[in-house]
């Protein structure tokens, strides 16, 4: 009944934008979250090309809604090898940022894109997983869609969350502190750091299953993801009900990056050069003490997704 009324309420939510109570909400941004690029595509001067004959933009079928520095633009350029997925180039940020979500359902459909009628749509944000608004936003505009969550080594992944804001931070001529000194605070881990907040998969997960049985959401180990692509790959199919189309021609190990590149339609390519980029070595105290406050909530998770992992 629950996924009925917010099947009902969607129909308003596809006319009209976001209610007024959401635009007086405060963003979900945070100063290390990179922008989105929100240029037009009729900018002056410049026509969009027509859109393949047959062909439309339609909600997403699937969204990979997390985790940040997981690998889900790794699982994003590999699930586009299937013949039968259309990927947002983008990620979108409509459920978590909420001048997004202001901007209403059409405004989100218009930056998908344009797919075949047997094709599904995926999008992917981050963002979402750790969002306290973005589960009931999904469920309020499809309580059946398939959920896709790719996640690591919670202590590695608050390494290489550090990691990318580190590199922008230069990037961007701005000063940068050593990772023990956000870490700790006054001797003691600094449990408020958001790294360490977003690799909480416990208390993220809880929020998503309110509203979302486990059954619609599909895990995806990073990393066994990046030891061995195909395997994961082809859980993701099934998950999705797609014919199995991805094989292990797809993918070849680039020695130079140190990872697993893409192979289809007679073209490779590798992630962008920001992907893999060499962790910092951390203070062994201070990564103990890291490893050590995660493990409980680790075990929490286990239990909640009844599932184990190598962490």
């Amino acid at each position: 009944m629950a996924c009925f009324w917010a099947s009902a309420i969607l129909l308003v939510f596809q006319t009209y934008a976001a209610p007024l109570e959401l635009l007086r909400a405060g963003s979900g941004k945070t100063l290390d979250t990179m922008d989105l690029d929100s240029t037009p595509a009729n900018v002056s001067g410049y026509l969009p090309s027509p859109p393949p004959p047959g062909t439309s933009k339609k909600a997403p079928h699937s969204i990979i809604i997390g985790v940040r520095k997981g690998g889900t633009r790794a699982l994003l350029e590999m699930l586009d090898i299937h013949p039968e997925v259309a990927v947002a180039a983008t990620e979108v940020h409509f459920f978590d940022w909420d001048e997004n979500y202001a901007k209403g359902f059409e405004w989100y459909r218009e930056l998908m894109p344009y797919s075949y009628p047997h094709q599904i749509t995926v999008e992917k944000t981050p963002g979402y997983f750790t969002s306290a608004l973005a589960p009931e936003r999904i469920c309020a505009m499809n309580c059946s869609i398939k959920l896709l969550l790719i996640l690591r080594d919670p202590a590695e992944r608050v390494i290489s969350d550090y990691t990318q804001v580190y590199f922008n931070r230069l990037e961007n001529h701005k000063p940068v502190q050593a990772i023990e000194n956000l870490l700790v605070r006054n001797g003691a881990l600094n449990v408020r750091y958001k790294a360490i907040q977003r690799s909480l998969y416990d208390i993220h997960m809880r929020n998503w299953l309110r509203h979302f049985p486990l059954e619609q959401m599909h895990i995806v180990n990073g990393d066994a993801l990046i030891r061995n692509p195909l395997p994961e790959l082809q859980k993701v199919e099934r998950f999705l009900n797609l014919p199995p189309r991805i094989v292990g021609s797809n993918f070849y190990f680039n020695q130079t990056k140190g990872f697993y590149c893409i192979r289809s339609d007679g073209r490779e390519r590798c992630l962008h050069e920001s992907k893999g980029r060499p962790h910092p070595v951390v203070n062994g105290t201070v990564l103990q003490q890291l490893r050590s406050y995660l493990q409980e909530h680790n075990r929490t998770f286990f239990r909640l997704v009844k599932r184990t992992f190598d962490w």
